[in-house]
């Protein structure tokens, strides 16, 4: 069995056939929705207007945070899952794992916007699965090392699901807030 083509098609076909197709058309409004009070939602803000004791990013725009996070955390935005899933899912192991360019919060350039907000997440989507195709069985079998912390013993093919369950959950919560926004604005 071609175990790469496997793991390109869980992700590929839930990203072709569900999550970027429900993403399309989505305005600035929606992407700063919460159904929430401002006070209880975590979002992409102008610099100096968040709400969350901590604040990641460079630029115009952070994203709110506390470490260790608040029970129950706070609700979030499609911003703030995109920003997530952008830097903390598949931008931080494209780098560590493949290559790409780095990302981190406390770094990453946060869009205020809808379209910047996509831009960043097909981007980094293309450069994980770029990597995830380059990986052959041996690959996939050999330790993920260091980058992933306590983690580090356990198989590429391991950290490969993971990041696709992750992607597959935080898009599946996108999807949700649209369907939110569509019915309660």
């Amino acid at each position: 069995m071609d175990w790469t083509a496997q793991l390109v098609d869980q992700l590929e076909y839930h990203w072709d056939g569900h999550l970027r197709p429900r993403l399309e058309g989505l305005t600035d409004d929606e992407y700063h929705f919460s159904p929430a009070q401002d006070d209880r939602t975590w979002d992409v803000r102008p610099r100096g207007t968040g709400t969350a004791d901590m604040h990641g990013g460079v630029g115009d725009f952070t994203i709110d945070f506390a470490y260790p996070e608040p029970r129950p955390a706070p609700l979030t935005t499609i911003a703030w899952r995109i920003g997530h899933v952008v830097v903390g899912v598949l931008g931080a192991r494209w780098h560590d794992h493949f290559g790409g360019p780095p990302h981190d919060y406390m770094t990453h350039e946060f869009a205020g916007d809808a379209a910047g907000g996509l831009a960043q997440l097909d981007r980094t989507y293309a450069g994980w699965m770029e990597g995830v195709r380059g990986l052959d069985g041996d690959a996939l079998a050999a330790p993920v090392g260091e980058a992933e912390g306590h983690w580090s013993s356990a198989p590429m093919a391991t950290l490969v699901l993971h990041i696709h369950r992750e992607v597959i959950h935080h898009g599946a919560e996108m999807c949700l807030l649209r369907d939110l926004y569509a019915h309660t604005v």
